[in-house]
């Protein structure tokens, strides 16, 4: 098993910490650095998201339209993902996240300046969502690729766990703040506090020591296209059965949950629980509340012992439960299903995050990250668009139960594969 051995160290990954597991990595000098400035600007992008989805109903009116703009951060986002981890095992993740929030800083600032001015038009937003999507796709991979460069092995699931919990915490309470910043000063102050917290990340990642790699030689540079770099990694995951079958089990995820999710809950909130709004708005603060406390779990256990053989039983628990939600009969059903789900779901991600840095070779985590990105993401309008056809046909009850059988499907094939076996020769070798 390679470590990080090959990488360019933070002085901070040698340094003895203390204290309850999930806070150690914030006495870690870079790792707060980075914790700081990507919480800043998730609630930034709270903000960023709201005023962008208000301000293009202001200029259209229409929820085409969008959609539209949103889809069109999402498809450049899946496109150049692999690009991203590519770059991120090539060059410095330090280097790709500090560029990238000076760029996505910047071309918030020509928006916020257009709508402020009052010359923003709908073209706009479209360049501003593509300039995101792409410059997302090189982020992402970078922000999974420099956390184990920062710290200790022993502390990748607090490191990881207090990141999602992060975003978790923000998602809950950015877009009410959002929503209310919006009411009192409009869409164009909204852009300027999301291109403020773009460059105190760009600050926080500046001050980082770690992160970074040697300059490749001109040798290196040309011996490999981007490319061929891609190839290399997608055959190496395919090859590794552990990871074939965990990169699997997360596309199925993805294409169970996402559609189930965003969509279905609506549906059984309005038509089944007859809760409305408020029912829908318990359900996703039931899941999103689920999750943190998974997240908060799974970042206070270092390693769990036998952890393909607890990934699959918990894939299984899943699917279990999500044909369970399409039975629900009420709201308080729902929800004894829906806030455990959410615990393990939480859980699963902080401890698969947090293996997945810690047995992945240096030279190859940027494209194995992007990879489980672009697994986690890449099926989700697929997932949407089918939810809401299945939905308008009555099927609510076959939805669930058709994504809660691919989700006991992938698991199966992951135990065919043998992935609690490979799982398990990592933890020992």
């Amino acid at each position: 098993m390679q470590a990080a051995d090959e990488l360019v160290a933070s002085p901070a990954t040698s340094t003895e910490v203390g204290g309850p597991a999930l806070v150690q990595p914030l006495r870690v000098r870079d790792y707060r650095l980075v914790f700081a400035g990507e919480t800043i600007s998730v609630l930034g992008d709270q903000f960023h998201f709201v005023a962008l989805a208000w301000l293009a109903l202001q200029l259209t009116g229409s929820g085409l339209a969008l959609g539209t703009v949103l889809m069109t951060a999402a498809i450049p986002r899946a496109i150049f993902m692999l690009v991203g981890g590519a770059f991120s095992d090539r060059f410095s993740p330090r280097t790709l996240m500090l560029v990238s929030n000076l760029v996505r800083g910047a071309v918030v600032a020509v928006i916020a300046g257009l709508v402020l001015s009052g010359r923003a038009e709908l073209w706009h937003l479209y360049v501003l969502a593509a300039t995101f999507g792409i410059v997302d796709a090189f982020f992402y991979p970078a922000l999974g690729t420099i956390v184990p460069m920062i710290v200790p092995g022993r502390l990748l699931s607090p490191a990881n766990a207090l990141m999602q919990g992060s975003t978790q915490v923000m998602g809950l309470i950015g877009p009410a703040a959002a929503g209310a910043a919006i009411a009192l000063v409009q869409t164009g102050p909204a852009f300027v506090l999301d291109a403020a917290s773009f460059g105190v990340a760009a600050l926080a990642v500046f001050l980082v020591r770690g992160g970074r790699r040697a300059a490749p030689s001109s040798d290196d540079a040309q011996r490999e296209s981007v490319m061929g770099s891609i190839g290399a990694g997608i055959r190496a995951a395919w090859a590794d059965p552990a990871l074939r079958g965990t990169l699997v089990l997360i596309t199925a995820f993805n294409l169970a949950f996402t559609g189930p999710v965003n969509v279905g809950l609506a549906w059984l909130a309005e038509d089944r629980f007859a809760g409305g709004s408020a029912a829908f708005g318990v359900l996703f603060s039931a899941w999103g509340a689920g999750a943190l406390i998974g997240a908060v779990i799974g970042g206070s256990i270092t390693q769990i012992p036998r952890f393909g053989s607890v990934l699959l039983a918990i894939a299984v628990v899943l699917g279990i439960g999500l044909a369970l939600i399409g039975l629900a009969p009420n709201l308080v059903v729902a929800l004894a299903i829906i806030a455990p789900m959410g615990v393990l779901i939480g859980l699963t991600n902080v401890q698969y995050i947090s293996w997945l840095q810690r047995r992945t070779a240096g030279e190859l985590l940027g494209r194995i990250m992007s990879l489980s990105m672009l697994a986690s993401v890449g099926l989700a309008p697929i997932s949407l668009a089918a939810a809401g056809a299945l939905v308008d046909l009555g099927a609510a009850t076959l939805m669930y139960g058709v994504a809660g059988g691919i989700v006991l499907v992938a698991a199966l094939a992951g135990m065919a594969w043998g992935v609690p076996a490979a799982m398990e020769r990592e933890a020992t070798a």
